[in-house]
């Protein structure tokens, strides 16, 4: 049997290890699940996801201010869903992480609370949350790009989970929005309407690239991580709030 030329036996090598690489990083290392230490703390917010904080923002009178668009954007149009049973909180903070394909992407309660609400929002068509070279300093540079109010941010299929619990003694509403990228196959949910969580339990994986973005419905919390900063679900202390505050 004749053989083939070196130059194809070559390529076909290459290609072949190249195929094993994409196997072992879409089918087993994108699955991974690392165990995790979670911060000890009632007044102590851990950080929903692994990824790179791409923006922190002030929420007031349920509006966020887009400083690129020059306008405001509604709390609703980022969780697609009106507060459960009642009048949304009007002022807060936000913080939106970025998940790379690099990142573990199961997603964790980040505080003791009751789950008061699961909403899913399909879409037809999901939008790339980044260009190229966002995805490169994001992903590989390491660099912080702000995010905010994308169009895929505000349209790209998503879930809302909104969780109504204590931190450093005071009532904290919270909701956690799950942004799908566009080669997201699914979100896979793991609570149930009125179960309660701890912190650092899991509560969802969301497949590929994609975003949380943590709505926290107080005032006084202060941020323990900044614009850039890698965190990491079930492990990171991304805020806290003093007790008898």
């Amino acid at each position: 049997m004749k053989r083939l030329p070196k130059f194809l036996r070559v390529f076909l090598v290459i290609a072949s290890v190249w195929a094993a690489v994409l196997y072992f990083l879409q089918r087993i290392w994108f699955y991974r699940d690392p165990v995790r230490v979670t911060p000890q703390g009632t007044d102590l917010l851990i950080s929903p996801c692994d990824g790179q904080v791409v923006y922190i923002k002030r929420v007031q009178d349920g509006q966020i201010t887009a400083n690129k668009l020059g306008q405001s954007i509604a709390v609703t149009e980022i969780t697609h869903a009106q507060w459960p049973e009642g009048a949304a909180p009007g002022n807060g903070w936000l913080i939106g992480i970025y998940m790379s394909p690099l990142d573990v992407h199961f997603n964790y309660a980040p505080l003791n609370a009751t789950v008061s609400g699961i909403v899913h929002n399909g879409a037809k068509l999901n939008l790339p949350m980044v260009d190229l070279w966002e995805y490169v300093q994001l992903t590989y540079l390491r660099r912080a790009v702000d995010l905010f109010a994308k169009r895929s941010a505000l349209d790209n299929e998503r879930q809302t989970g909104f969780l109504e619990g204590q931190l450093g003694g005071q009532p904290l509403k919270v909701a956690m929005v799950e942004i799908a990228d566009k080669f997201v196959n699914k979100i896979s949910t793991y609570v149930a309407l009125g179960e309660a969580v701890r912190p650092g339990q899991k509560v969802s994986f969301i497949e590929r690239g994609s975003q949380v973005d943590l709505f926290l419905f107080a005032e006084d919390v202060e941020f323990l991580v900044g614009v850039g900063d890698q965190v990491y679900g079930a492990q990171t202390a991304i805020a806290q709030r003093s007790a008898g505050q």
